[in-house]
């Protein structure tokens, strides 16, 4: 029998002309688009769709733009009785996941990343800070590079994202950053990549951001999962409302622990992986875990029909 993730992609996946077949084509799913405009009193439907990409960049822009549209993939999706044994998201992604799980409402979700992000922004404003990925060198080694970088220049930068074997981001200011990019390659990586993004997210820098978040999610209703979800700090599956609000605090200056979030998945069974929302970087990297899984990314018309078809052979 197949068993099913949904997987929503976090900051970076954000690009423009996102979800525009699916709600050309389906009056519901632009109704989460409509919803997002209200909610936020702002035409970020119009910026999701026409851009420019730096504004969608932005990272109180991106989040509830990747939000609004991996909610409205996952709710059609289900619409066509496709349900997953689990969620899971990847950052910001894990909000997307919660709102498939019934732990948040939509309208609540979208508020509260739009916050997020700006709590964000306001923590270490963009420019200060950045982030890389490094290619090649395994947690250790680079654990040990991060930790000297730190040391020696008194400034912040650590492991951010482990994301599969061969790719782990580092965060921090952008000199740390920077230095730890030079160093890492030293020690043997193969590539780095600075990311596009607008803050050393998963950082200790994030800290202040971090109380501010606790103190409006707590004013925030929330359930307990209907879905497991695999938290992000811990990569183990997670129901109980109380502790998925402190492990998304804990969130936002911790390590995203993707790969180990990918085995657990596996572990429990899950062989079919599908990503809601734009891009397939989430099943590229569950691809790096394990070749043999099945994965799906879902983003517009075409795809969301493949999915459709292929679940007429699940039981």
């Amino acid at each position: 029998m197949t068993k099913i993730a949904f997987i929503f992609p976090g900051q970076g996946s954000q690009t423009v002309g996102m979800g525009q077949q699916l709600i050309d084509t389906d009056s519901r799913s632009k109704e989460f688009y409509d919803q997002a405009d209200q909610l936020l009193n702002m035409e970020l439907s119009k910026l999701m769709l026409e851009g420019p990409q730096e504004e969608l960049t932005l990272t109180f822009h991106a989040q509830p733009a990747l939000l609004t549209t991996g909610a409205m993939i996952s709710q059609r999706l289900m619409d066509h009785g496709i349900t997953p044994a689990f969620t899971a998201g990847h950052s910001l992604g894990e909000y997307t996941a919660l709102v498939a799980s019934k732990v948040l409402s939509f309208e609540d979700a979208c508020v509260a990343v739009h916050k997020r992000g700006l709590y964000m922004n306001d923590a270490v404003p963009a420019g200060q800070g950045a982030m890389s990925a490094v290619l090649g060198l395994d947690a250790q080694a680079l654990q040990q590079v991060t930790d000297e970088v730190t040391k020696d220049l008194d400034e912040v930068v650590q492991l951010a994202n482990l994301n599969c074997p061969g790719q782990i981001v580092i965060s921090g200011t952008a000199k740390a950053v920077e230095v730890a990019g030079v160093k890492a390659k030293e020690a043997g990586a193969r590539r780095v990549l600075p990311l596009v993004v607008s803050g050393p997210f998963h950082s200790e820098l994030m800290r202040p951001a971090a109380s501010r978040l606790e103190e409006m999610l707590s004013a925030i209703p929330k359930k307990n999962a209907e879905i497991p979800v695999i938290a992000n700090v811990t990569a183990q599956p997670v129901v109980d409302a109380d502790t998925i609000q402190q492990l998304l605090v804990e969130q936002l200056y911790s390590p995203v622990r993707w790969e180990e979030t990918v085995r657990e998945l596996i572990a429990s069974g899950v062989d079919t992986f599908i990503e809601c929302g734009p891009g397939k970087v989430l099943s590229g990297l569950v691809k790096k875990v394990d070749r043999q899984l099945t994965t799906f990314c879902v983003y517009d018309e075409e795809t969301m029909q493949a999915v459709i078809d292929a679940s007429k052979e699940w039981n």
